[in-house]
Order: structure tokens, then C-alpha cells, then sequence
């Protein structure tokens, strides 16, 4: 059995499309990489990028300065609403044994 009894539950899935509410990058939108359940933080494509100094290895023979996606906390993103193309919240609707997740504003399902 896994030792996942105290991780939470986000709403945000990787492949979704949020936008960044607040910080540096407000307004921005993206496609979510992955999610870290652990710490609460996503991975948006082209959001929050960061440049890091890289040594040549295997992949990267030459080495030098590569620019990737830095972690930003999930509060800080909202799922974007398929018909409207603004902020949402999310709702959970149950039936017949399957999970649907919907737009608050629309009523869409995500």
C-alpha cells in the first residue's frame, strides 16, 4: 500500500490549460507539465522559466546556459474555462461512477 493517505487532491491535471494569476508571469497561459502533489507546486510550460548552467554530459555534450520551466504554487494558476477562454473554478460532479470535472462560469466539462 502506498503512502499516499495525507497527499491532497488538486483539480489541475497535467495536459490542462491554465493561466498564471499572480507573480512575474500574471496573465500568462500554458500547458501544465506535471503537478508535485508533495509540495503543491505545477510545472507550466513557458511560464516561470529560469536559466540554468548546465555541464557538458551525454545529452548536452557542449554544456552551457539552458532555460527550462520553474515550479510555481497551484494556488497560483486556474483552469481555463473551454468556452469562455477566462479564469474558472472547478466543480466535481459524480455519475454513474465516473469523475467529470466543470467549469464553474460555463458549466463546460473540462
Amino acid at each position: 500500500m502506498s503512502n499516499n493517505r495525507f497527499e491532497p487532491k488538486f483539480k489541475v491535471k497535467k495536459g490542462d490549460t491554465v493561466i498564471v494569476l499572480t507573480g512575474n508571469d500574471k496573465g500568462k497561459t500554458g500547458k501544465v507539465l506535471s503537478v508535485l502533489t508533495k509540495t503543491s507546486k505545477v510545472f507550466v510550460e513557458g511560464v516561470a522559466m529560469i536559466k540554468k548552467h548546465q555541464k557538458p554530459d551525454a545529452k548536452n555534450p557542449d554544456g552551457g546556459i539552458i532555460e527550462k520551466e520553474a515550479p510555481i504554487h497551484i494556488s497560483n494558476v486556474s483552469l481555463i474555462d473551454p468556452k469562455s477562454g477566462k479564469a474558472t473554478r472547478v466543480a466535481i460532479k459524480r455519475e454513474n461512477g465516473n469523475v467529470q470535472r466543470i467549469a464553474k462560469k460555463s458549466g463546460e466539462v473540462i
